[in-house]
C-alpha cells in the first residue's frame, strides 16, 4: 500500500485491492475457489436453504465450486439481477445448465421470467474487506441496499467471498454501509457474528 495516501479513500483502496486480485495467476484462482468449496462453513446451511451466489466478473473469486458443493448438500441456488441504479438487487432461482443472459451492465443474469426468490444466505463479491466485516464493492451500493432490505424481512447470512490478498487494514465505512457476517478466503474464515 505504499502508493496510497496517508488516509486512503475507498476509491484508492478499491484500486489497490483490485490490482492485487488481478495479479493472481489462473492456477491460484482455481486453487482458491476449490479450497473455499472444501472448507467447513461457520454457519448452518439447512436442506432447502436458498443460497444466492453471483457470476464472477473483473477477476472475482469463482463462487460456483462452493455453490455446487452446497447444492449437493440440499441447498437451492439463486443469482442476482440488477434492477436499476440505486435499487436493491433481486434474486432469481438458478440451476446448473439454466441459460443466462447478459444484462445492460454486461453481467450474466437469469432471464426475465425466472422465478424470484428471497435468499437465506448471500455469497457477496467484493473488492476489499477488513477484519471488522466491512467491505468495499464497486461503488454502486447494490449489496449494501440489498442486504439492508433482505434483513428487514428476515434473518439473512451475508458471507463475502474473496482472495486473502483483498484484505486491507481498515475500510472507511459510512453509516449506510452494511457489514458482512463472514468473509471466506482460501486461507481461512473471518467471523464477525455468532449464529
Amino acid at each position: 500500500m505504499t502508493d496510497l495516501s496517508d488516509s486512503p479513500s475507498k476509491d484508492e483502496l478499491r484500486v489497490a485491492a483490485l490490482a492485487r486480485r488481478l495479479a493472481l495467476s489462473n492456477e491460484a484462482r482455481t486453487a482458491a475457489a476449490a479450497a473455499i468449496a472444501a472448507r467447513e462453513l461457520p454457519f448452518a446451511v439447512p436442506t432447502g436453504a436458498i443460497v444466492a451466489g453471483y457470476v464472477p466478473i473483473r477477476g472475482e473469486i469463482d463462487p460456483f465450486p462452493l455453490m455446487r458443493a452446497l447444492l449437493r448438500r440440499g441447498a437451492k441456488l439463486a443469482l442476482p439481477v440488477v434492477t436499476g441504479q440505486g435499487r436493491p438487487l433481486t434474486f432469481c432461482a438458478w440451476s446448473e445448465g439454466d441459460v443466462l443472459q447478459r444484462s445492460e451492465l454486461g453481467i450474466l443474469e437469469p432471464p426475465p421470467g425466472a422465478p424470484e426468490v428471497a435468499p437465506d444466505i448471500v455469497l457477496a463479491p467484493l473488492a476489499a474487506f477488513d477484519a471488522l466485516g466491512h467491505r468495499i464493492g464497486y461503488g454502486a451500493g447494490h449489496y449494501d441496499r440489498t442486504l439492508a432490505a433482505l434483513r428487514r424481512a428476515k434473518p439473512v447470512v451475508a458471507a463475502g467471498l474473496a482472495f486473502a490478498v483483498q484484505q486491507i487494514e481498515a475500510v472507511p465505512a459510512a453509516a449506510h454501509d452494511v457489514a458482512l457476517d463472514y468473509v471466506i478466503t482460501e486461507q481461512g474464515t473471518l467471523i464477525f457474528r455468532s449464529r
